[in-house]
C-alpha cells in the first residue's frame, strides 16, 4: 500500500479507471459474441453498427489500441457481408 499522499490517489484512480475499462471490453465482447451469433443478414447489419460504434469509442478513450479497433472493424464487417450472400 502506499505511503504517500499522491501514490493513494494514484492507486485510486487506477483502480477506478480499471473497473470502467473492464466493463467496457466486457460490453464489447459481449456484443461481438452476440453479432457472431446472429444468421440473420438484417439483424447482423444492426448489430454491426452497434458494435462499430462501441469499438470506435473505446479505441478514442485508450481501452483499446486504434489498430485493434480497426481489425475487428474489418472482420466484422467480412462476417456480416457472408451473410448477405
Amino acid at each position: 500500500m502506499p505511503n504517500i499522499k499522491s501514490a493513494k490517489k494514484r492507486l485510486r484512480q487506477s483502480q477506478v479507471r480499471r473497473d470502467r475499462n473492464r466493463a467496457v471490453r466486457s460490453e464489447l465482447r459481449t456484443r461481438t459474441k452476440a453479432l457472431l451469433a446472429t444468421e440473420d443478414a438484417t439483424e447482423a447489419a444492426e448489430q454491426y453498427r452497434v458494435v462499430v460504434s462501441l469499438l470506435d469509442r473505446a479505441a478514442r478513450k485508450g481501452v483499446i489500441p486504434s489498430n485493434a479497433a480497426d481489425r475487428g472493424k474489418s472482420r466484422l464487417a467480412r462476417y456480416v457481408s457472408r451473410l448477405d450472400n
